[in-house]
């Protein structure tokens, strides 16, 4: 059973970090471009940020630039999120990503993981 797992969402204070890790089960997503997807309440889903298959290329919304940074661990069949700097705009659920069809970023996520909460709020 093909499965993207989250962990690492939570309640954190503005300014704060976290850490979200989402890992693969039953294919292997080193072959997949690998994203991460938010949706604030009330709001559609934004694309925060993409790593390409080898982890060459990696891309990120203009309101996260310089502030999180992609990673992925084949190895450990793993992508994580590094999110710093947090501010309330930063609040919804987050969610991990698959495109199956591309070694790059761009094309449409096909897998995707339950979504984890993170609020930034004082």
């Amino acid at each position: 059973q093909l499965q993207l797992v989250e962990s690492g969402g939570g309640l954190v204070q503005p300014g704060g970090s976290l850490r979200l890790s989402c890992t693969a089960s039953g294919f292997t997503l080193g072959y997949y471009a690998m994203g991460w997807v938010r949706q604030a309440p009330g709001k559609e889903r934004e694309g925060v940020s993409c790593i390409s298959s080898g982890g060459r290329n990696t891309t990120y919304a203009d309101s996260v630039k310089g502030r999180f940074f992609i990673s992925r661990d084949d190895a450990e069949n793993t992508v994580t999120l590094h999110m710093n700097s947090l501010k309330p705009e930063d609040t919804g659920v987050y969610y991990c990503a698959a495109d199956p069809w591309r070694f790059e970023c761009g094309g449409e996520y096909f897998y995707w993981g339950q979504g984890t909460q993170i609020t930034v709020s004082s």
